[in-house]
């Protein structure tokens, strides 16, 4: 990877390590360029705040009814299907009707479904299915969502100023996974699961305001949402040798590497602490996307994007297996941290490509492609550890995907040399 050094020669000592700080932060010029995307972002720090907290909640609640990593991991199988089956029909979607209004009633369903959560934890009906089909409807309902949300950056701001964007992002979703599952922890172990679902419900009406704010988003094609259109839009993924590769890269990553579902088990044997050490778990990967974010500076500069991504997933991979070999909990949430800065640095790099490299009226579609990889990716990877974990134990199970994920890296660079050469500055994808 190259960056360009930000001090000049010349620069005195203090000045040039001053400068070397600011150079590190993330730059924030997307947030005073674009009061919408400012609120935009914002909101979607709240609101990942309580999608974070619910995650985690159901996952305890799961553990709670049956006792088996394997019943978490299909939590994750739960919302796997619809988000595979209507993610590119909802990105279809978003490409062809006005984006601001879709948006407002995707956000507006999720809101009803959170009350659904409250209810059936108020009523103590201890159903695993009933929690399941709201997990599914959830998912099916992100799957149209994100997709359309990813389309704003690109309209609201300069194609310079995308990978800052995509960093300001995981820093509000950072900060909010970090809180949220902390929050979950709490919550569940104090008031319960009724109090964790409200905070929950309470955090949608900042994205609701900001999409009311929202200038409208005509879409730029009004051919349809049906199978051409979804065929069309993979087509164009095929042809983009570096674009399919990066999706690969974080399914790889993700199949074999999230260590969700084993949160429990682990917390309930070698780790101990239950439900709060369940909280530090997933904070702790949260804590280590923040910190990547935050420290985000250089990452608009690299120009190897490519390369960059392949260095981050095998990075991921190597605190994964870290993490299934820890005996303790300091060190099991140091090796979280680390992969949680590494899988933030890979999506910076790998969502920027995706903008920069994708025309408009295929964006939408493109989006519903990256949403099915990066949301489900981690889905499939909690059913695969659970079921793993159910077979070879949690710690075997871990470790074994991490080793598979830095083989996997390594051999993704030697098939796809365009990735590893892919330079931001001629973004061909």
């Amino acid at each position: 990877m190259t960056v360009e050094d930000p001090a000049g020669p010349g620069v005195e000592p203090a000045s040039r390590s001053r400068g070397r700080l600011r150079s590190l932060a993330v730059d924030t010029t997307p947030l005073r360029v674009s009061p919408e995307f400012r609120r935009l972002w914002l909101a979607q720090g709240v609101s990942f705040l309580g999608t974070q907290l619910t995650a985690v909640a159901v996952g305890i609640q799961v553990y709670d009814l049956t006792g088996s990593s394997a019943a978490v991991g299909l939590v994750g199988l739960a919302a796997l299907v619809p988000l595979v089956g209507l993610g590119l029909v909802g990105g279809a979607l978003a490409d062809s009707v006005e984006r601001r209004r879709l948006a407002l009633c995707t956000s507006g369903g999720l809101a009803v479904l959170s009350l659904a959560l409250v209810a059936q934890a108020a009523l103590d009906l201890r159903s695993v299915l009933l929690l399941y089909g709201i997990v599914a409807l959830q998912s099916a309902l992100f799957a149209v969502d994100s997709p359309v949300r990813s389309t704003f950056p690109p309209r609201l701001l300069p194609v310079e100023l995308l990978p800052a964007a995509n960093a300001l992002s995981w820093s509000a979703t950072g900060l909010a996974a970090t809180l949220g599952p902390l929050l979950a922890g709490l919550l569940v172990a104090g008031p319960g699961y009724t109090a964790a679902y409200a905070v929950d419900v309470a955090t949608f009406v900042a994205p609701l305001y900001s999409l009311l704010r929202l200038r409208r988003m005509p879409p730029q094609r009004t051919e349809g949402t049906g199978r051409a259109s979804v065929r069309e839009g993979l087509r164009l993924l095929r042809s983009r040798q570096v674009l399919l590769s990066t999706f690969v890269a974080d399914l790889l990553a993700m199949v074999f590497g999230m260590p969700r579902a084993v949160f429990p088990e682990l917390a309930d044997g070698t780790l101990g602490g239950g439900a709060t050490t369940v909280g530090l778990l997933n904070a702790a990967l949260a804590v280590g996307t923040l910190l990547a974010a935050l420290l985000s500076g250089p990452t608009g500069r690299v120009r190897r994007q490519g390369l960059g991504v392949l260095l981050a997933v095998g990075a991921w991979g190597a605190a994964i297996v870290v993490l299934g070999l820890a005996p303790v909990l300091w060190l099991a949430l140091l090796a979280l941290a680390v992969a949680g800065a590494a899988d933030t640095v890979s999506a910076v790099w790998r969502q920027s490509v995706l903008q920069a490299a994708t025309p408009d009226e295929y964006r939408g579609r493109l989006g519903g492609v990256f949403i099915v990889v990066v949301a489900g990716g981690p889905r499939l990877g909690d059913v695969r550890v659970g079921g793993a974990a159910a077979l070879l134990g949690p710690g075997a199970a871990v470790v074994g995907g991490g080793l598979l994920i830095m083989g996997g890296a390594a051999l993704l660079a030697a098939l796809v040399p365009r990735l590893v050469r892919y330079d931001a500055r001629d973004p061909q994808a």
